[in-house]
């Protein structure tokens, strides 16, 4: 499995021999032009797929759970028109899901979060901001966003977070230090939905659906009506095939709150 740290000692040791054989094959800069093309590529794949763990482990799926349950997750809320709609959708199958929630979202719809929790549903850390420039913040920046959103819930919904949902996906060692000193544990995901994207209804929910199977965890976004159409249709199908959509935390059989 490729690392971060195993990728920097190979490309390393790399170029080390190519320094030495520079003296007797008198090596072509092109080659280290190209050690450099390779280590930037596999890095930035590694940083942009969290399935991969490349700069940390992320709990992505479960494959040796025993029974017919997956973990639906929802990002980017809560939203005050559509978080009521999942719900009421999730209640209406039995269902339990993860919902991974922005510290300023948090701040001003707690009643949401609130809700969330009554009803049986886990919820965890998605950053304060999620601003699209998360990925290039600072370890002092990183770690401040996300002890402002455990502050956040501790004092309006009275739980310590303890699972976090890496915006984006995107992970590199400056948050992997701010998960050491915040003691958070990474949340990833195996089936991605895209429901962000322009696809239509049916085309995410064949995207879901297909190969699904016990263990998998379900990326989508509280966040838009197309959601909570392909929501129905995910729920439906998952009774059909006998599937239970559990937490996160029974999924993987660890605690969410400290």
């Amino acid at each position: 499995m490729l690392s971060y740290n195993k990728v920097n000692i190979a490309t390393l040791i790399t170029f080390l021999v190519l320094l030495i054989a520079n003296y007797w094959l008198d090596t072509s800069i092109w080659f280290y032009f190209l050690l450099a093309f390779i280590w930037f590529s596999v890095t930035a794949l590694g940083s942009a797929f969290i399935q991969w763990n490349y700069h940390f482990a992320s709990l992505n799926s479960n494959k040796s759970i025993t029974k017919k349950q997956v973990a639906i997750t929802f990002d980017d809320g809560p939203h005050p028109e559509f978080t009521p709609q999942v719900l009421n959708l999730l209640k209406k199958y039995n269902a339990k899901a993860t919902f991974f929630c922005i510290g300023q979202h948090i701040n001003t719809y707690p009643e949401i979060v609130q809700d969330c929790i009554k009803q049986g549903h886990t919820i965890g850390n998605h950053t304060y901001s999620h601003a699209n420039t998360f990925g290039f913040f600072e370890t002092k920046k990183v770690i401040s966003e996300l002890k402002k959103t455990n502050a956040i819930v501790k004092e309006k919904i009275g739980v310590i977070l303890q699972l976090y949902r890496p915006a984006f996906g995107v992970t590199n060692p400056r948050i992997k230090k701010a998960l050491q000193v915040t003691g958070l544990q990474s949340i990833g995901w195996n089936v991605r939905s895209l429901d962000t994207t322009s696809r239509n209804v049916n085309t995410i929910l064949k995207r879901i659906t297909t190969g699904l199977s016990p263990g998998d965890v379900i990326l989508l976004h509280d966040t838009s009506a197309k959601t909570i159409l392909v929501l129905e249709q995910l729920l439906l199908f998952l009774q059909q095939q006998n599937l239970e959509s559990v937490t996160i935390d029974s999924l993987f059989k660890i605690k969410a709150y400290a």
